[in-house]
């Protein structure tokens, strides 16, 4: 038996090797379609192990409330709203917060609060930019690390600003802008803390502080009619054994500001990640059916390149069925080349796409693509699944056919 596959494979290889644009060209479908799923795959893995490493450095003491409940799994709808950056009304307030604070072994509570509007410096009005207003107890849960000046605290003036790096350079030019001032919602502010760079745009706290720009909670709701519009509360405890038990007092003590009622979702350890988890998947599923389409491509290829092979051996096939070949021996005959085939495209694929996929992350965003044994075996299974499914009805045609029929063939 070991033989015959050894024959097999050797016979395989030189009908592919006599052909080799044709082979070339075939194997080139597989791997256009294995490489776009891999990028899509690896890229998706690393967006949502950067939540997972950063709940992991902070000894997995964090836990986040946020408003309305969390959905079981992510639809299309929840992906579009996402994208379009409608969130769900927020019923968060600042009793919540000191009921959180109040929680035993609890360390700090800090709220956050998203502001829309724009900042101006002087003549420059930078794009994207993240106002948060929050208190002190932020920089503590969220180690914020500063690169310059101090974070607000109780003893600063209500017009004083943390803000990013990047958003620093791009109101002021520098990241030396301690003393300078910004103006927005018709208030000037400050700043007394500039951010050291993080370039980690995707966290658990939706906010990419590197564009962000820090003011009291109280300069928030100033402009808010006086109302905390809180859209999120992260909770650092004390030691990871007591963080289970502070998601169980924050769940009871806000539900008991409801009256029994239960509109938002703590999230802490694993499901911290979750939301961000059931979006990426979402997306790498959503493209990985629009990459599937040229797999089929590739796998109709296949089949038709087979379907050529079996008629040109019509004659060889004839000969080996008159020496004793079995249909079955035949069947494996064209399979072999089929998987040969897919298996490659599969193979180049694999490499093809993570090298798309580490250009793409060192030259548009700010992670790594994620590499593991599960995205290579994906790939490869793929590749299989496709030699076997396109390749199996050229190779039962010609184990089908009559012996004496393909032995009148001269060509």
């Amino acid at each position: 038996m070991r033989l015959l596959i050894g024959n097999h494979l050797a016979g395989a290889y030189e009908s592919l090797r006599s052909n080799r644009l044709r082979t070339g060209l075939t194997v080139l479908g597989v791997t256009i379609g294995i490489a776009s799923i891999t990028v899509i795959l690896s890229l998706s893995g690393g967006a949502t192990k950067i939540i997972t490493d950063q709940t992991a450095e902070l000894g997995n003491t964090i836990a986040v409330v946020r408003p309305g409940k969390a959905p079981k799994e992510a639809r299309l709808r929840d992906l579009t709203s996402s994208i379009a950056g409608n969130q769900p009304t927020s019923s968060l307030t600042e009793q919540d917060v000191a009921s959180i604070r109040d929680t035993p072994n609890v360390v700090a509570a800090a709220p956050i609060m998203l502001l829309d509007g724009s900042l101006t410096a002087g003549n420059n009005t930078p794009d994207d930019v993240s106002i948060i207003a929050t208190t002190p107890e932020l920089s503590q849960v969220t180690n914020l690390p500063l690169g310059d000046g101090q974070f607000i605290d109780s003893t600063t003036n209500k017009d004083t600003a943390v803000v990013g790096a990047q958003l620093s350079v791009d109101l002021f030019g520098t990241e030396q802008s301690i003393g300078r001032t910004f103006r927005t919602h018709g208030m000037d502010f400050t700043v007394i803390g500039i951010l050291k760079h993080l370039n980690n745009p995707v966290n658990y706290s939706n906010v990419d502080f590197d564009h962000a720009a820090i003011i009291s909670l109280e300069s928030g709701k100033s402009f808010n009619q006086g109302v905390a519009h809180i859209q999120q509360i992260t909770i650092k405890a004390n030691s990871p054994e007591h963080l289970e038990g502070i998601v169980a007092a924050t769940q009871k003590a806000l539900t008991a500001n409801r009256q029994g009622e239960t509109d938002f979702t703590v999230l802490s350890g694993s499901t911290l990640s979750q939301p961000a988890n059931q979006l990426f998947s979402a997306i790498a599923a959503t493209l990985t059916t629009v990459a599937a389409v040229s797999l089929v491509v590739g796998g109709i290829g296949i089949m038709n390149i087979m379907l050529v092979g079996v008629s040109e051996r019509t004659r060889e096939i004839g000969i080996r069925k008159a020496l004793g070949a079995s249909g079955a021996h035949i069947t494996w005959q064209f399979l072999i080349e089929s998987l040969m085939m897919s298996l490659a495209g599969g193979a180049f694929g694999y490499l093809l796409g993570y090298l798309l996929a580490f250009t793409a992350a060192r030259i548009f965003l700010t992670f790594d693509p994620l590499f593991s044994w599960q995205i290579a075996a994906a790939a490869m299974g793929i590749s299989l699944v496709v030699g076997l499914l396109f390749g199996l009805y050229p190779a039962v045609r010609a184990a089908r056919k009559d012996p004496i029929e393909a032995l009148r063939q001269y060509h």
